[in-house]
């Protein structure tokens, strides 16, 4: 049986919906069998508006899930619903995380390999009561993680954060050799593990302008990161920097290296989609279960309109679908 790949939806309000069902419609998927988290009766109004005449397999689990078929598993009652697409609102913010949740239950217990997120709105999500800053903070909750990698995925290069949706005034504060080894070590692991690197070269970015000037902008360079990259390379590993990132990335020194380890989300995530904007994917290291998601936003502005490009999420969901298979293969040479 082909591996079982779950999907949260996002938001209903957002494109979510639309760009899972572009990817399931377009794809020859028949080595793995995708299930959908959601509701249906928001399936069945965006297969009208991609003009779509097959339906939905209702299904009570993951375990009743069959290839060929767009199935979906209910996770929130739409009886009265009175979602508003393309606006935000706390009954999209509760169905979108309801879905999240189903479908790292559905992981976690074996009955989906791998998790794939559509994205959701973290105004949304907060208006529903939660208090979380997104997906990687509640998969680190649910999964009972103490410590998780984001890392952004592309032909081009990866990219992997040591802080990640904090504000920028406490950045400095919340760095310490304690977190950025142990995030340095989970995107060694993830390297050589799901992605079969057996001596991964990571540069590593520096946090100030111009990665310190010698101590004259900043001393973090010299007095926290360079000394975790020398005790690191000690035991090794294979960093090199720290690299002042305006420059590093002017002159695509990211060709050079299996990933880069970036201070914060900005230095990390605004030069890598600009590079690769529609073609990245985000994963979650760190976590017991696989989990990747496009790395867009809900798109409120283009909902429901069959504008929305799945590109990213299709490769979102390829990723997901080739660490399963790493996974297991690995389990079964064990």
């Amino acid at each position: 049986m082909p591996e079982k790949i779950a999907i949260s939806m996002g938001d209903p309000n957002g494109i979510g919906p639309e760009i899972i069902l572009k990817t399931l419609l377009r794809s020859d998927l028949t080595d793995t069998i995708p299930v959908i988290y959601g509701r249906d009766d928001i399936f069945q109004e965006t297969l009208s508006v991609l003009n779509d005449t097959r339906s939905l397999k209702v299904i009570d689990s993951a375990l009743d899930a069959r290839p060929g078929h767009i199935n979906l598993v209910p996770c929130i009652d739409s009886s009265g619903s009175n979602l508003s697409v393309g606006s935000i609102s706390a009954e999209g913010g509760l169905a979108s995380m309801k879905a999240v949740e189903a479908g790292i239950d559905a992981c976690l217990s074996g009955e989906a390999s791998a998790l794939v997120t559509a994205p959701i709105s973290k105004e949304a999500i907060t208006l529903a009561g939660y208090d979380v800053p997104g997906h990687t903070e509640f998969l680190m909750e649910k999964t009972s993680s103490n410590q998780v990698l984001m890392m952004l995925v592309s032909d081009a290069f990866r990219v992997a954060l040591a802080t990640i949706h904090i504000p920028v005034r406490e950045i400095a504060g919340t760095l310490t050799n304690d977190l950025l080894t142990t995030r340095l070590s989970l995107l060694q692991q993830s390297l050589r593990q799901d992605f079969g690197i057996s001596k991964p070269k990571i540069a590593v970015l520096g946090l100030n302008p111009h990665g310190g000037d010698g101590g004259v902008i900043g001393r973090e360079e010299i007095e926290l990161i360079q000394p975790v990259i020398k005790q690191m390379n000690e035991h090794s590993s294979n960093l090199h920097g720290p690299f002042a990132a305006d420059a590093f990335f002017g002159k695509s020194m990211q060709d050079e290296f299996d990933a880069v380890f970036a201070m914060y989300h900005d230095q990390g995530l605004i030069p890598f989609k600009a590079l690769t904007f529609g073609r990245g994917v985000n994963v979650t290291a760190g976590l017991p279960i696989i989990r990747t998601s496009p790395d867009h936003g809900t798109a409120f502005d283009i909902a429901g309109k069959n504008k929305a490009d799945s590109g990213s999420f299709a490769a979102a969901y390829r990723l997901a679908s080739s660490l399963a298979d790493q996974k297991k293969s690995q389990t079964t040479s064990h």
